[in-house]
């Protein structure tokens, strides 16, 4: 699964959102996910060089549940949905880490 420009820019932005909207520091982001916080901030940014699909999943599942655990107004993700989520797993290996 290859995103264009379009997709990557609105998912980059969910990811934000949903980052801001947790509370979380990119340093707790990334104990939560078990990634440095450098490769956390690539992440975020969908930078190719920097992270790969199954990480943005990684960080996409940890922040929908911080976001939920403070109640936070979750963003819904246009392209990481739960349909794009099957096909990522027959992929790339990518696990639900919610």
């Amino acid at each position: 699964m290859s995103l264009n420009p379009a997709q990557m820019g609105r998912t980059a932005d969910e990811l934000a959102a949903n980052f801001h909207a947790s509370g979380l520091t990119l340093g707790q982001l990334a104990e939560l996910t078990g990634l440095s916080p450098e490769r956390t901030a690539g992440v975020l940014a969908l930078d190719p060089r920097s992270s790969s699909p199954e990480e943005v999943w990684l960080v996409r599942d940890k922040l929908e549940t911080a976001v939920r655990e403070v109640r936070g107004d979750l963003t819904p993700y246009s392209v990481l949905t739960e349909q794009a989520r099957t096909a990522a797993a027959g992929w790339f290996g990518v696990r639900d880490e919610r």
